[in-house]
């Protein structure tokens, strides 16, 4: 019998906790259909394979608030959750000077497909959650967990974990303040990336409704063990527990077209 490729893990939760939590580059497993994409299995346990150490940090903060949380369970070279449907970036041909051959010659109708299978049903469980969780009157706190590669290009970056955000700083900014507190860190204000990315999973769930949100990313090697993702949860958590208890930050807020900052 063949074994049914479950796109999205669900970690059931509390939605009245007030937290929400999102991991778009947990995995980098594929379907059996996909093999190996052609890559060798050393560069899909690369960072262009999935975000390391990102998906551990998310069950330990799901277990730490009783918390409901949405992972995918496949690797962003398949298709990226965290690109918008139409962004040309969606499936990578190239990633990180890879070629990655089951990709090169993806048609437009292999990349509907995939985005039918496996990227939609990750973002139609988020938008159902959260239609459930309003519905009932809680105006959750969206987080998402990422990590980033202690170098890129040859450069050492400087950062242990940064905030991204676009218009919204009520999650971002405590929680830069949180950090920034211990001298031993240091502490990335949209940086390496930016927050401000139209289409992406933040902009989508978190941006158009109006509901606070971040996303955090940690450098790679701080949390490539289940030890060092543990320890980073209980950091993050304890940064994060006032902002989703703060009724000020929990309120549906629309911030218009334009960032203001």
């Amino acid at each position: 019998m063949t074994s049914v490729f479950e796109p999205v893990e669900t970690i059931a939760g509390d939605p009245a906790c007030g937290l929400l939590l999102l991991c778009d580059h947990a995995s980098n497993a594929l379907p059996p259909a996909f093999g190996s994409l052609g890559l060798p299995e050393s560069q899909l346990a690369r960072h262009i394979g999935w975000d390391i150490g990102a998906a551990d940090i998310t069950r330990a903060l799901a277990a730490r608030f009783g918390a409901p949380a949405f992972l995918t369970r496949y690797s962003r070279l398949l298709i990226d959750p965290n690109r918008g449907f139409d962004d040309p970036t969606l499936v990578m041909r190239i990633s990180d000077g890879a070629l990655v051959p089951g990709n090169a010659h993806a048609t437009a109708e292999e990349i509907a497909a995939r985005l039918e299978t496996y990227w939609r049903p990750y973002h139609t469980a988020i938008t159902a959650h959260l239609d459930n969780t309003l519905a009932r009157g809680i105006v959750p706190v969206i987080f998402s967990v990422h990590s980033f590669t202690p170098v890129w290009r040859g450069a050492q970056r400087p950062w242990q974990v940064t905030l991204l955000w676009d218009k919204d700083p009520r999650v971002a900014q405590p929680l830069i303040r949180h950090f920034a507190a211990d001298p031993t860190l240091t502490v990335g204000d949209n940086e390496p990336y930016d927050g401000c990315l139209e289409g992406d999973t933040l902009y989508m769930h978190g941006t158009m409704r109006g509901l606070p949100h971040a996303l955090i990313e940690v450098r790679q090697d701080l949390i490539a063990t289940r030890q060092g993702a543990q320890a980073w949860a209980d950091r993050i958590a304890k940064g994060l527990a006032p902002v989703v208890a703060d009724p000020a930050v929990r309120h549906v807020k629309l911030f218009g077209s334009r960032a203001y900052r």
